[in-house]
């Protein structure tokens, strides 16, 4: 393990733990028992942080659904289990842009490819499920809906006709 998987080890417990305001090289620097002018030796700043944090949510992502296949239903129940056991890498990696400059395009399309596959290969499509999945896993994680929502059958209403 690298010095840079350490310091984004220690950055993915302080977002999970404390959220993206713990993100400081301040606090990520004091997390590993270090004064922050270290960091810059392996890291080149917050952005590089969040960058790596932000590919390593989509490579976890690629991880946790390559063995659904084309199963849609699959797809949705491990997405959605992934995104509220990591809503902090979830929120970093979907409600910012992608920093698409340092992450490798082959990265994103690994993380895409089961919802285009089970869209059938139209991209427009799994943009749609995708934004779907998003939108479902946005309002849980913020509390919207009633507490005694039956989110599951929520969730099979949504993708029935993609099915």
């Amino acid at each position: 393990m690298t010095r840079r998987d350490e310091i984004l080890d220690v950055a993915e417990s302080l977002l999970e733990a404390e959220g993206p305001t713990a993100l400081t090289m301040r606090r990520v620097a004091e997390a590993m028992g270090i004064r922050a002018p270290s960091l810059y030796k392996h890291v080149a700043n917050k952005d590089d942080i969040e960058a790596g944090l932000q590919e390593r949510a989509l490579r976890n992502l690629t991880a946790v659904l390559s063995p659904a296949g084309a199963d849609l239903r699959k797809i949705m129940v491990l997405y959605r289990e992934w995104a509220l056991a990591h809503p902090g890498l979830y929120e970093l990696a979907t409600g910012r842009p992608l920093r698409r400059d340092v992450i490798p395009a082959e990265v994103e399309a690994a993380a895409a490819a089961p919802v285009v596959a089970a869209a059938g290969g139209e991209e427009h499509r799994a943009r749609a499920l995708w934004a779907l999945a998003h939108g479902l896993v946005d309002l849980e994680l913020a509390g919207r809906f009633p507490p005694d929502a039956d989110l599951e059958e929520t969730w099979r209403a949504a993708f029935t006709p993609f099915l």
